[in-house]
């Protein structure tokens, strides 16, 4: 267990954390809690730079590593734009939730069509794609947006960004597939890290 898994794991376990927080605000409205989930969603965020950076500058990269790091993102954003898709009595913006199901759907999809490519060929690559990072970003910023209380109008222009680019990266991403299941793109080198 190298230090940068040892980050990540610290991460992961601050997604229940965060998740409590937000339905504690929306049930009763104390502002500590909205702040603590503030807290929380940026040291998993910062933390995410930190592990990253750990594990290149240390060589501590590893397969574990690479799954755990991609869990800790998935979990991240994925918790926490389905709890601010919930009724919160009015208290914060809403995340649409066509944008949590447009989300969950295309993680689903990547889940079980890299499953069926590794069973088949023994890898799957997924490369990481601009589309995909930039999904992320508008993700978090959506979040992050929604938590501090900036103006709501602003909001639909960051949850339609985020959900072109999750579509484009989910489109690219089963393109990828579909190249690998037909054999028409060789596998070479480590598996790839899937972004946003």
């Amino acid at each position: 267990m190298t230090t940068a898994n040892k980050i990540t794991l610290g991460r992961i376990l601050l997604v229940p954390l965060f998740v409590v927080l937000i339905l504690g605000y929306a049930g009763g409205g104390r502002e500590g809690d909205r702040l603590a989930a503030i807290l929380c969603f940026a040291l998993a965020s910062a933390a995410d730079a930190l592990d990253g950076y750990i594990a290149r500058h240390y060589n501590q990269k590893t397969e574990l590593g690479a799954i755990l790091d991609a869990l800790a993102d998935k979990l991240l954003l994925v918790s926490a734009l389905v709890v601010l898709s919930v009724d919160s009595h009015q208290r914060l913006a809403q995340i649409p939730r066509w944008l949590v199901l447009l989300v969950v759907a295309r993680e689903l999809i990547l889940l079980i069509g890299m499953a069926v490519i590794h069973c088949t060929w023994g890898k799957c690559v997924a490369r990481p794609r601009l589309a995909g990072k930039l999904a992320t970003v508008l993700q978090m910023a959506a979040v992050l947006w929604t938590l501090l209380k900036w103006p709501a109008a602003t909001l639909p222009f960051l949850t339609a960004g985020a959900g072109l680019f999750v579509l484009i990266s989910g489109l690219l991403y089963l393109h990828d597939f579909t190249r690998q299941w037909r054999g028409g793109w060789k596998v070479e080198g480590p598996e790839s890290r899937v972004e946003g």
